[in-house]
């Protein structure tokens, strides 16, 4: 079912119309005439059920005895079709604030995650007749969303920098979430105006554990880093002796070389230079 205005037309208009029939029925009354008195006071109580007043930013859907007649979005006071069941919609941008899920990420690692879903209601008709409780709903897909999501994505990862990760790439997983939410809303008649993580963690039991997986694995990268800019100053140390002619240099003695680069180099501690006053040879 999709929006559809309804009729309607200025309220005051409405309220002198009503008012005029009132004042001519009372002279019909004033005059014995019943009948005319009674079919005006009758028009003017029905017409009076077709007041309404709608807020800012606030929709009214009309229903008429069962059959959806239509949608006043515009804000004031109006008279549309008497007799018609009236239900305020609000059409302001609101926040859900989902509480703490506990999933498992691709990797199957425990983790603790929330998020903040901003929407708006862009269809009236489909909020009030297409699920039962659209506010509901919003929070039980949004949830659903926030746990298919995280089991796609590791939480975090340090053997491929080009992986998406959780942590590492907010704004493409906000992305991907605003995307999924916006698409199981679209039925509700709701438009996702922004989705973004507000917490994300591994859980307490494995929190530790996972703590030193992270910092071992952040040292191993490192170390790879630090062995693979030695072995290129190594390289190019070699290449540079050579080029310019400055000594020349046996395989043996390159190996020595490139040796105690490597280990001033990766070595952790700082390393104790020692003058040679000697031939090389």
């Amino acid at each position: 079912m999709r929006e559809q205005k309804a009729w309607y037309i200025n309220g005051f208009i409405g309220i002198g119309g009503i008012v005029l029939l009132l004042i001519v029925g009372f002279f019909f009354l004033v005059q014995e005439l019943f009948l005319p008195a009674i079919l005006f006071f009758i028009i003017a109580v029905l017409l009076a059920t077709g007041i309404t007043i709608v807020h800012p930013n606030q929709a009214k859907v009309l229903t008429f005895f069962g059959r959806y007649f239509g949608t006043i979005r515009d804000s004031g006071l109006f008279l549309t079709v008497p007799l018609t069941v009236r239900k305020n919609v609000s059409l302001r941008v609101r926040n859900f604030t989902s509480s703490k899920l506990k999933v498992n990420d691709i990797q199957g690692n425990p983790i603790e995650i929330a998020a903040v879903v901003v929407f708006r209601v862009i269809d009236s008709a489909k909020a009030v007749f297409d699920v039962d409780d659209y506010e509901q709903f919003v929070e039980i897909q949004s949830e659903a969303a926030i746990r298919h999501v995280a089991t796609k994505y590791p939480y975090d990862t340090f053997e491929d920098d080009n992986e998406v990760t959780l942590r590492g790439n907010a704004d493409v997983i906000s992305d991907v979430l605003a995307a999924e939410l916006q698409e199981r809303l679209r039925v509700a008649g709701v438009e996702v105006v922004e989705a973004r993580l507000t917490h994300l963690a591994y859980s307490p039991e494995i929190a530790g554990a996972m703590l030193q997986r992270q910092q071992a694995a952040a040292i191993l990268a490192a170390r790879k880093k630090i062995v693979q800019g030695a072995v290129s100053m190594a390289q190019m140390a070699i290449e540079q002796l050579d080029k310019e002619n400055i000594l020349e240099l046996d395989d043996e003695r390159k190996a020595a070389m490139v040796n105690n680069l490597m280990v001033a180099i990766v070595s952790e501690r700082a390393t104790q230079p020692v003058i040679n006053t000697g031939s090389l040879y």
